[in-house]
């Protein structure tokens, strides 16, 4: 990779670590920061977390140019695992990368969790009769605000104070950079590429379109697991630690268990 980019991880390591577990790696999506998954963390006492604002958000948005493809999201990715091995956990955009780097073949990774990726690519499938995505046009901050009014909602984007709405407003170029980057219409990754455990969440109250692509994918990955948080929606790390953490943890059991099936299998 070689560019190793000054991103701000933390890295949450248990009082008394067990041997042989794998680092997790909990990578956010758009407009969001490491900080938000701090109540799943807490959850995790036991683990070794890491977690990291992704370029160009929060205390990473002046790491280095904004990304403008994939790719260099999953060479951030990499460079924080520095070859460990890792389960990586995304949410929503997060789960995209997590996704593509595990596609990528990259031995570190032994597990991946993916919170409603979006998978724009499949719009026309799910959906025959869906309108094709607009290309994000306009100022990026202005892009920015109407993406955080949409997902928080009018009434509390108003209530936020001006510095916080302005430091939204700049991570614009970050925002349009990433989501311009799967919206080509060609997938983002091989998804039969992807042979470690995957869990794929949803929420019970989620949109729809999430919920089928969660199910779509889960279905065409080699060893996918679909899991339902009741009572969520998309932001279900934030409204459901508990049940967040907890698949945080299958996903680390599922790769524990494949690691050993793979080597009494190499030893057989």
């Amino acid at each position: 990779m070689g560019h190793h980019l000054a991103l701000a991880v933390d890295d949450h390591r248990p009082a008394r670590p067990s041997p042989g577990l794998p680092i997790v790696v909990l990578v956010h999506g758009s407009l969001d920061r490491a900080a938000s998954f701090a109540r799943v963390i807490r959850r995790l006492g036991d683990l070794p977390v890491v977690a990291y604002d992704r370029r160009g958000y929060h205390r990473s948005r002046t790491a280095g140019p904004v990304a403008t493809t994939l790719a260099e999201h999953v060479d951030d990715l990499l460079d924080v695992l520095d070859g460990r091995p890792a389960v990586v956990v995304g949410h929503s955009y997060g789960g995209v990368i997590a996704l593509a780097a595990a596609a990528g073949g990259a031995g570190a990774i032994v597990g991946v969790g993916a919170y409603e990726p979006p998978l724009p690519w499949l719009d026309r499938v799910l959906d025959p009769g869906s309108p094709p995505r607009t290309p994000l046009a306009g100022d990026p901050a202005l892009v920015a605000e109407s993406f955080f009014r949409h997902l928080v909602g009018n009434d509390t984007w108003e209530r936020l104070p001006p510095a916080t709405r302005q430091a939204r407003r700049a991570e614009g170029p970050a925002l349009v950079g990433e989501l311009s980057a799967i919206r080509s219409g060609h997938p983002a990754f091989d998804v039969a590429s992807v042979t470690v455990p995957v869990f794929v969440g949803r929420g019970g109250r989620s949109l729809e379109r999430h919920r089928q692509g969660a199910a779509w994918l889960a279905d065409h990955l080699p060893d996918g697991e679909l899991v339902d948080i009741e009572g969520a929606a998309h932001g279900a790390h934030l409204t459901h630690p508990d049940a967040f953490a907890a698949l945080v943890r299958r996903a680390v059991d599922r790769a524990l268990a494949s690691t050993r099936t793979d080597k009494t299998c190499a030893s057989s």
